[in-house]
C-alpha cells in the first residue's frame, strides 16, 4: 500500500512540476524536455522487459488460454472504447467526431485505460494473503494477457497516426519477426538477468530507436519509422530465461525479486526505477493552463476534475465482463473479485501516455488521463479490499490451486 501511495504522490509531483518547468527552463527547455523524455524512455523499456519475463504461456495447452485470451481482450476493450467516446464526445469541442485527427489522437490516448497493473495487483494479492487462491491464478493470467493485448494494438495505433506507407511495412515486418521470435525463444535465451543489465538492454533498446527514427528522418522526415520501445523491451523479456525453479508473481509479492541473495536488492532497485518513471511520466505532461493573452485555458480545475472522475468509474467499469463468465469455475463474488482486482493501473498504462505525448498529442485528454491514473493508483488498496471481503463471504471459503 506505501508502494502506491507514493506512486500516485511522485505522478502528481511530476503533474505539478511539468506546470513550472517551462518558465524555469527558459530557452533550455527544449532539450530539458528532450532529456525528460529520453530517461521515460529507458523507464519504459525496463519496466517492459520485467512484464515480458513475468508473461507465462504453456505451449503444450494452448487452447486452454483461448478463452481466457479473449476475456482479457474484452477486459482492455471495452474500457478503452468507454473512454475513447467520452472524450470524443463529451470532452473535446463539438463536431470533434466527423474529424479522422480527432479519432485517431482519442483511440490513441484511450489506450492508457486499457491495461492492468500486473505488478501492482500481484504483490497486492499476496500481501492480502491471496496467493493461493484461485482468483490470484486467474487475475495474473488474465492481467498479463491484457498487458500483451495493449501493447500489440499500439501497432495498427500508430499506423493510424502516421498514416499508410513504406515505413509502416518495415514497421510491421518488424513486429512480425519480435512477435515469432517471443514465441519460439519464450524464456530460452540465457543472458544476465538482474538490474544493471536490464537497466543496459533498456539503454540499448531506446538508443536503437532513437537512431532508426533520426536516420529514416533523412530519407522521409513526413512519416520517419519510429518503433516504441514496448514491443521490444517486452519481447526481450520474454526471451530471458529464468532460473529453475523460479516464479516471478510469487517472488515479487514476497519482496524475493528473481535469483539468490540479491533478490531484495534487485526488487528495491525494480521499485525505484518504477518510481522514477511515474515521476518522470508527470514531468512529460504539458501545461494545463496555458495563458494567451490573459486569458488561462478553456477548462476549468472544477471541469477538469468531473472529467476525472466520470474517466475513472467508466474504465473501471469497462474492466467488469470477467465478473459474467467462469460460471462453471468459481462461485459469483470470486468472479466479481477477479473483476475489481483488474482495476489497478500503473506503469504500462502511465507509458501509453509517454507514447502518444511523443505524437505531440497534447490538451485536456492527456491532462485527465493522467490525472485518472493517478486516482486509480490511490484507490489500490481500497480495490483490494473489497476483493478480500468478497472472497471472505464465499460460501465454504475461496477455492484454492
Amino acid at each position: 500500500m506505501k508502494k502506491v501511495l507514493l506512486f500516485s504522490i511522485l505522478l502528481v509531483l511530476g503533474l505539478v512540476g511539468s506546470q513550472f518547468i517551462p518558465g524555469w527552463t527558459g530557452e533550455h527547455g527544449k532539450w530539458v524536455a528532450e532529456v525528460i523524455s529520453i530517461l521515460t524512455l529507458i523507464g519504459l523499456s525496463f519496466i517492459m522487459i520485467h512484464v515480458g519475463y513475468e508473461f507465462e504461456l504453456d505451449k503444450s495447452n494452448l487452447r486452454s488460454y483461448g478463452w481466457d485470451y479473449v476475456v482479457a481482450m474484452t477486459a482492455a476493450a471495452f474500457p478503452w472504447i468507454f473512454v475513447a467516446l467520452y472524450f470524443i464526445y463529451v470532452v473535446l469541442p463539438p463536431g470533434s467526431a466527423g474529424s479522422w485527427d480527432s479519432w485517431t489522437e482519442t483511440l490513441v490516448v484511450s489506450r492508457f485505460a486499457a491495461p492492468t497493473s500486473a505488478g501492482v495487483l500481484f504483490s497486492m494479492l499476496a500481501a492480502a494473503g491471496l496467493s493461493s487462491t484461485w482468483l490470484f491464478r486467474k487475475a495474473r493470467i488474465l492481467a498479463i494477457f491484457d498487458d500483451l493485448d495493449t501493447v500489440l494494438l499500439m501497432i495498427p495505433l500508430t499506423m493510424l497516426m502516421v498514416g499508410l506507407a513504406w515505413q509502416m511495412g518495415v514497421i510491421v515486418v518488424l513486429m512480425v519477426i519480435m512477435i515469432w521470435l517471443a514465441w519460439r525463444f519464450l524464456h530460452r535465451w540465457k543472458v544476465p538477468v538482474t538490474w544493471p543489465w536490464v537497466m543496459s538492454y533498456s539503454v540499448v533498446i531506446v538508443a536503437i530507436s532513437e537512431v532508426v527514427y533520426l536516420g529514416s528522418k533523412l530519407i522521409d522526415s513526413q512519416v520517419p519509422i519510429h518503433i516504441e520501445v514496448l514491443l521490444p523491451a517486452f519481447v526481450l523479456g520474454t526471451m530471458m530465461k529464468r532460473p529453475e525453479g523460479s516464479d516471478p508473481h510469487l517472488d515479487d509479492a514476497r519482496e524475493g525479486h528473481q535469483e539468490g541473495p540479491e533478490s531484495e536488492s534487485e526488487q528495491r532497485v525494480a521499485s525505484i526505477v518504477s518510481a522514477v518513471f511515474i515521476l518522470l511520466v508527470g514531468l512529460n505532461m504539458p501545461q494545463i493552463f496555458k495563458s494567451e493573452g490573459g486569458m488561462s485555458q478553456s477548462m476549468s480545475a472544477g471541469m477538469i476534475a468531473f472529467h476525472v472522475l466520470i474517466v475513472t468509474i467508466i474504465s473501471n467499469l469497462g474492466k467488469m465482463f470477467p465478473a459474467f463468465v467462469y460460471r462453471r469455475e468459481a462461485h459469483w463474488k470470486e468472479r466479481l473479485a477477479v473483476a475489481i482486482g483488474m482495476w489497478p493501473r500503473g506503469e504500462v498504462g502511465a507509458g501509453i501516455l509517454v507514447l502518444a505525448l511523443g505524437y505531440s498529442i497534447g490538451g485536456p485528454m492527456i491532462t485527465i488521463a493522467a490525472l485518472s491514473l493517478a486516482v486509480n493508483l490511490l484507490l489500490t488498496g481500497v480495490f483490494i479490499w473489497i476483493v478480500k471481503a468478497l472472497l471472505n463471504g464465499v460460501p465454504g471459503g475461496a477455492r484454492t490451486d
